[in-house]
Formats: C-alpha cells, structure tokens, sequence
C-alpha cells in the first residue's frame, strides 16, 4: 500500500479535525516528525511506545527508523488511519484503543522495555510524565513534545523561574535536555503557544521507591506554598525541624533549593516516619 505524500491528504480524505477538548494538535510536517525520531535514537532493535498518534505524522516518522511501535490513541475516529499506516508497514504498529493515563505500559513491552516518543495533547501531558517518572515501568528514553513553558519546567534549574516540583521529580530520575523548539504554525490548528522537545534518559543512580514517594510528598508540600519559606510549606510534614533534621535552612523559599536540598529532606521525613 503507497501513502498519500502529505498526511493532510489523509485527513481529508477521513472528514477528520483536530478536537480542542482533547488537546489535538497535529504534527504533520514529516521534516519535524523526523527530526524527533531522530532525536529519540529510535531504531531497528527497539519497541517504541507513542501517546495519541492521531492522524500518524510522528508514527510514519517512527516506523521508518525500523522500529516497532506501539501506538496508544484514545479518540476512535483515527483508528482507520493508523489502520491504513499499519498495513503499509507489516507487523510493525500495533494500535490500542485506550486512555494511556489508565494503561500498564509494562504488559505492552514485556521486560525488554521501550523508548516512549510522543507529541502529547495538552491536556495530558503533565500527568503522563509525572507517571512514567514515579511509577513502575522504567522507559528507556522519553522524547515528549510539550508546550513550551511546560518543557521549560522539566528541565529549570534552581533559582529559575519556571524552577518547581517537576523539575525536581525529573532530575532526580532522569538526565534531561530540551532538544528541539517548534513554532506553533508547525501545528495544524496552530495552537496559541509554541511547543518543545524534552529528551529524558533515565539515570543510572536514579532515585526510587520510598525514597521517591518521600520526595514526592515534601516537593508537593513546598511548592504548594512556593512563595513562603520552607518552614511554612513544609508545617504539615514537620516544618522546621523536618528543615534542621535535614540540614536545610528553614528560611529558604523552595525555588531555590537544589536536588540534593530536597533529597534530604526526603530522606528525613523517611527517618521520622
């Protein structure tokens, strides 16, 4: 089966737009597309695993590295087209009909694992990361298109002022790099931002378990209140001896305080408990 050149062909030729409501906007230009693949060092020997394929823009891209992909889309109405791109690569997509907030990514792969690329829609894309970072499944790499000010957070350092808990979460799992910047008029709508892309790659000394959950619970704490001092965020947790315990100055706004800050902090709030 040959593939219409332009992606939009296939839109059309379906009656199909983006929905506002699930945060779709579409990457159709396959120079972006695979860019990105290209990016995720995607190949032969690898399962991909993409969130909201939508139309296929980033699968095709996918597909052509070699790789095996596994596309996850909730909206029903772009089954028939991952269909069609499906059968114009054999055996190498398989497309599930599911809300990947809800999926157990680990019965997809097995324990070889698998890289997970995706131009995530708006509205779930925050969720889905803090998942893949603090749950079970451990992906080989992450390369997620998000809004830009949403990448700006994944990879702020402190004192930054996108600096907060999802900076904090990302770098105590991952080695992460914003690699690439897409205008908004790469997207069909355009959305009113523009849109970046973050490469995550899980770090060797990652941080896991209690100690995670632990971390979860004081950068949740802190940052719900990140304009008053640590004392003040972290009251329901201890405060400031929870502060002194760890070693951290209790005076400090949480926007300052680097990784190893909160580690220890993490670290004894596990001792008190």
């Amino acid at each position: 089966m040959t593939l219409p050149v332009r992606i939009s062909d296939r839109l059309a030729a379906h009656g199909l737009q983006a929905n506002k409501g699930l945060g779709q906007h579409f990457l159709l230009d396959l120079n972006v597309t695979r860019k990105i693949a290209r990016l995720s060092e995607a190949g032969p020997a690898d399962h991909v695993i993409e969130v909201g394929p939508g139309p296929g823009g980033l699968t095709q891209a996918l597909l052509e590295t070699g790789a095996r992909v596994t596309g996850i889309e909730r909206d029903a109405r772009f089954l028939p087209l991952l269909e069609e791109l499906a059968a114009a690569f054999p055996g190498r997509l398989e497309v599930l009909h599911a809300d990947a907030l809800k999926v157990d990514e680990a019965t997809i792969v097995g324990p070889q694992g698998a890289r997970i690329v995706s131009n995530l829609p708006y509205n779930v894309g925050t969720p889905l990361l803090v998942k893949w970072l603090t749950g079970e499944f451990q992906p080989r790499s992450l390369t997620l298109m998000f809004q830009k000010e949403v990448a700006r957070r994944i990879v702020a350092e402190p004192g930054d002022p996108d600096y907060g808990r999802l900076a904090i979460l990302a770098a105590a799992v991952t080695m992460r790099r914003l690699v690439l910047e897409a205008p908004a008029k790469a997207f069909t709508p355009p959305p009113k931002v523009d849109s970046a892309v973050v490469h995550l790659v899980p770090r060797e000394d990652r941080v896991a378990g209690n100690r995670l959950e632990a971390l979860q619970k004081v950068t949740a704490a802190a940052f719900g209140q990140r304009r008053k001092m640590l004392r003040a965020g972290l009251r329901a947790l201890g405060g400031e001896a929870l502060c002194r315990a760890a070693g951290v100055d209790p005076s400090v706004r949480p926007e300052t305080l680097d990784l190893e800050g909160f580690l220890r902090l993490a670290d004894a709030l596990l001792t008190k408990a």
